[in-house]
């Protein structure tokens, strides 16, 4: 009978061999076999391997051996995604340094990783945690700030009161945190950004590419996160201010039938619109009730809608009728203007809103075969018959957009516009276990950016410092790497504090894997030419 396969002793037989032979090193770009990048997503250094790994690893393995034995240069490289909260509170909770846990677990989970014998290319690791892979994630945020699409900006952002740092719209889960459950509210801060609206159509145009490569189900998930909506911004005068208010529209045809305004609670249209009236202490009580609701709770339908009148009046364009404006929490301040124009007869959001405040329902699209939407509380939605609507009667809704939009247009009260559900990329982190932002700020030049000659700007040692969370960032109190001078006039200023989301780490290494030991440039273009795609 034969014995048990003793796997410790045929491992700790085979593995130095392997060491010392690299049957899996890639060659470089000379190498004259062809090419194939083969990429497993990288682990979090959060602990020792699991089952889950061995699976999803033993997968990127296969597609290797697979492209290995064809006779290809495969490229399969690994490293380790270390910046983050897990090490950090870990850290905070064993009173030691964050690197040193995560160093610790990395080597762990390395020696995990040879075990499993997997096809790794171990002369091509990063860590982003190193200063050598860090550095260049702020070389790319000084090259983003030149051309304006890195900026700072105060604004609502999404804040854990657990984690006492922001989160950005995707770390928030049902309006809790994705990392400690708890739930997520809202809070005014300054905080840096990347500006990817700006590329928000060549991300929905570049999809075409992707058709019939990528599943269908993906790339709808990816069109509706983009959410392009077609449609007008239409100006509305508003009584006792100068300045009209831009209302973003897709459906520019039913103007006629805006019976009401609804501005969103948190934003600075409504406040300004209260100041200094009788309805302002009940605006800040309807704000404090609603100020802790996420933006998936905000927008769901199902939800029973809540406002406050505001005592003010807007002047609808087309009729010239003077409509109430609210404020409530199921129009969101960062979407279009921060204001809807709200059309209860074909908008079921704004019609339970009507029913619930008992404003005007007004019908302006004639649909073959559907109730009055004010008795059958379903608005009516898609094209048909314009009534009720002036000039527009008797068109199909489709014609009556575009002739809407040519009327206000030559009045220089409405332009074709598009919008989006997509939102620039909040990137700041009160955190310390992250990538230091490369600014200065001095009370007479402003943000100054770091020359690229001092790249890196490392974080300094963690052991005089308080890592727990207080709201703003650790960093604040390294007192000697906080305080410098401003790199313009020279007068003493600060280091910016916070660290950037981990996803900045993640965003770009495929790239960096390419070119691992390139000092001088994140990645070298002749090996990103050799290897990519992945």
């Amino acid at each position: 009978m034969l014995s048990a396969y003793d796997f410790h002793f045929i491992q700790e037989k085979w593995l130095p061999v392997w060491d010392k032979l690299a049957p899996f090193r890639s060659g470089d770009a000379s190498d004259p076999r062809p090419k194939k990048y083969v990429l497993d997503m990288f682990p979090y250094p959060s602990g020792d391997l699991h089952m889950g790994h061995a699976e999803a690893y033993a997968l990127g393995d296969v597609i290797a051996r697979y492209w290995v034995q064809k006779g290809f240069n495969v490229m399969h490289p690994i490293g380790w995604d270390a910046f983050g909260l897990p090490a950090e509170n870990a850290a905070i909770k064993r009173n030691e340094d964050p690197s040193i846990w995560t160093y610790e677990n990395i080597n762990t989970q390395k020696a995990s990783m040879r075990r499993y014998a997997c096809s790794f290319d171990w002369d091509r690791v990063l860590y982003t945690c190193d200063s050598e892979y860090y550095r260049w994630n702020q070389w790319i945020f000084l090259k983003l700030y030149e051309k304006g699409l890195a900026y700072r900006k105060n604004s609502p952002v999404n804040w854990c009161p657990d984690c006492q740092t922001v989160l950005a719209n995707e770390q928030v889960i049902a309006g809790l945190c994705e990392r400690c459950d708890n739930p997520v509210t809202k809070k005014k801060l300054s905080q840096w950004y990347f500006k990817i609206t700006d590329y928000a159509e060549r991300l929905l145009d570049d999809m075409k590419e992707l058709e019939g490569k990528w599943p269908e189900k993906v790339l709808t998930m990816q069109r509706n996160w983009i959410g392009k909506s077609v449609g007008a911004e239409v100006k509305f005068n508003i009584e006792g201010r100068d300045e009209a208010l831009t209302v973003y529209t897709t459906r520019p045809d039913t103007l006629y039938g805006a019976t009401f305004m609804v501005v969103a609670v948190d934003s600075e249209l409504a406040r300004e619109l209260v100041a200094n009236t009788e309805v302002q202490g009940d605006f800040e009580k309807y704000f404090d009730s609603v100020k802790s609701a996420s933006d998936i709770d905000r927008l769901a339908t199902d939800r029973a809608k809540s406002g406050i009148f505001l005592g003010r009046y807007a002047i609808n364009p087309v009729n010239n009728e003077r409509i109430p404006i609210w404020a409530s929490d199921y129009v969101l301040a960062d979407y279009g203007t921060g204001a809807i124009m709200a059309v209860p007869a074909h908008d079921q959001r704004d019609l339970d809103f009507a029913r619930a405040m008992k404003l005007a329902v007004r019908v302006v699209v004639q649909v073959e075969g559907q109730e009055d939407p004010a008795v059958s509380g379903v608005a009516t939605s898609g094209s048909g018959v314009m009534v009720n609507s002036g000039s527009l009667n008797g068109l199909d809704s489709a014609a009556a957009i575009g002739k809407i939009i040519e009327e206000l247009e030559a009045k220089n009260l409405a332009k074709a516009s598009n919008n989006y559900r997509l939102r620039d990329w909040l990137i700041s982190r009160q955190r310390y276990w992250g990538t230091p932002f490369p600014i200065i700020h001095c009370q007479k030049c402003g943000e100054v950016p770091v020359s690229e000659s001092e790249l890196p700007i490392k974080l300094p040692d963690s052991k005089s410092l308080d890592l727990r969370p207080k709201g703003t960032s650790p960093l604040a109190t390294a007192t000697d790497w906080v305080n410098v001078k401003c790199p313009k006039c020279g007068a003493g200023a600060l280091r910016d504090t916070d660290t950037m989301d981990t996803f900045v780490d993640s965003s770009w290494y495929f790239l960096r894997y390419t070119s691992v030991n390139t000092h001088d440039k994140p990645f070298d273009r002749k090996e990103v030419d050799t290897w990519l795609p992945v």
